[in-house]
């Protein structure tokens, strides 16, 4: 019995490329990134998406989710915790200045294990595991087979997503040189990163 028809597998590879690719709390960290301090120090960042989200769609697939359903209390808590994470985010990524010259820039790029556990936090995240999951498993024979392909289809987007809006990011700083235009540009994408995650508190 195939897992899925290749229509069906064409659909998941449309909806996880559609919602990886769209602006969210990953991709606005990683073209700020990506701006401020290049593709090479933003690996371990960029690492962090790649490698947490499929990680944390295969958990929750796998049944880790039934947990948050049978305990909310412990989801709430995750939430709360995660918005003030991100501030702390949002407000290291307001006041990073870019690299351009190694002597003077006391900004560092997020690391990889930090973003890992952001992963969980993010509610862009969440819907979109949860989405796939409750529509493309559909069979109890073939769920673990289905939940394992539908993470590969995660992974492979997240890693053509990811790597855009890093080079994205590498790529305006060509047009902004300017350190206090940059500056601007920062806090602009802290702002939109607060507001990413505060539509979750409104649904």
């Amino acid at each position: 019995m195939e897992i899925f028809s290749i229509t069906l597998l064409i659909s998941i590879f449309v909806f996880s490329f559609a919602t990886s690719i769209t602006p969210g709390p990953n991709n606005i960290m990683l073209l700020s990134s990506g701006l401020t301090f290049g593709y090479k120090k933003t690996i371990p960042h960029l690492l962090g998406v790649v490698i947490g989200f499929p990680l944390m769609a295969l958990l929750v697939g796998l049944g880790l989710g039934k947990i948050f359903e049978s305990y909310p209390t412990i989801l709430t808590m995750l939430k709360i915790v995660g918005t003030v994470y991100l501030l702390w985010l949002a407000w290291k990524i307001a006041n990073s200045t870019p690299s351009f010259s190694e002597n003077t820039n006391n900004s560092t790029p997020l690391m990889f294990m930090p973003i890992v556990l952001f992963q969980w936090v993010n509610p862009k995240n969440w819907i979109k595991i949860i989405t796939a999951m409750s529509v493309y498993v559909d069979s109890a024979e073939n769920a673990l087979s289905q939940i394992l392909v539908i993470t590969i289809v995660f992974l492979s987007t997240v890693i053509v997503s990811a790597n855009t809006w890093t080079l994205g990011g590498v790529a305006l700083k060509r047009f902004i040189k300017n350190k206090k235009a940059i500056r601007v540009f920062n806090i602009s994408m802290a702002v939109l990163l607060i507001l990413s995650i505060m539509f979750s508190f409104w649904k």
